[in-house]
């Protein structure tokens, strides 16, 4: 619980039984300055390891669903099915490449009056090798074109974030890939929502390589999903509008 709003912590995970438990448990040590916990409940989601990251993260005491899938979005939207009722959904990823305390930042946004808050890297100190040339240029990319076609400035891309549970389910997020977080800023935009965002510290992966920035494949994967998602959302705005988009969600 955090100002009299309760989280619940999202994170989505593969191969990373070396660093999931350290996430896990720093996650559940947050507390308020009146000792209250902050989070009230937390969901891994095992997106098809084939290594001990699910039994790591149980014994660290998460709640663990599997989603053999792959998939960044799928993972996401798995582990928010199977979260508490909760009014504000912290989403982190389970490589230890951020400091959990920052969360509070995260938070303290949400509370004063933001529908979404983004944890900018770009805003941040990033530790050496903490981003790949790729990521780097990528989030500058879709940056640029988020500001040409939707006139707003976003300055990251990045997966630590907190929404209110209620935007959440306004956003009706459908990307299973890796179009999921930008997805989630321009829906915001395109619904007017307020999107802060706060500077957080990127750190280097512990252990293992990024799924992302560490392979060809999650590169071009991740260049992709983040394009396309981009042009489908300006496509559909510019053929249904702000009232036929809304129109369009409640369809079956």
């Amino acid at each position: 619980m955090y100002h009299n709003l309760s989280v619940g912590a999202v994170i989505p995970a593969c191969d990373e039984e070396d660093n999931i438990a350290p996430v896990v448990t720093a996650m559940l040590a947050l507390r308020t300055d009146a000792g209250q916990h902050v989070i009230d409940d937390l969901v891994v989601c095992d997106n098809g390891s084939k290594d001990a990251t699910a039994p790591r993260a149980r014994a660290a005491g998460a709640r663990v669903v599997v989603e053999e899938t792959p998939g960044y979005g799928r993972a996401c939207l798995t582990a928010i099915a199977a979260l508490h009722p909760v009014d504000v959904v912290l989403f982190v990823d389970g490589d230890q490449s951020f400091e959990v305390r920052q969360a509070f930042d995260l938070l303290a946004a949400i509370a004063a009056g933001a529908d979404l808050a983004i944890g900018s890297r770009a805003l941040g100190q990033v530790e050496p090798g903490a981003l790949s040339m790729p990521q780097i240029i990528g989030n500058r990319v879709a940056g640029l074109l988020i500001r040409l076609l939707w006139g707003r400035v976003v300055t990251d891309l990045g997966p630590f974030r907190a929404v209110r549970a209620d935007a959440l389910r306004q956003l009706d997020m459908r990307d299973v890939a890796y179009g999921w977080t930008v997805e989630m800023q321009v829906k915001a935009i395109q619904l007017n929502m307020r999107l802060v965002e706060t500077p957080v510290n990127t750190l280097r992966r512990r252990f293992g390589l990024s799924k992302v920035g560490g392979t060809l494949k999650g590169v071009i994967g991740a260049g992709i999903g983040i394009l396309g998602t981009i042009a489908k959302l300006r496509c559909r705005r510019v053929v249904f509008g702000r009232t036929d988009l809304n129109k369009e969600k409640e369809r079956p």
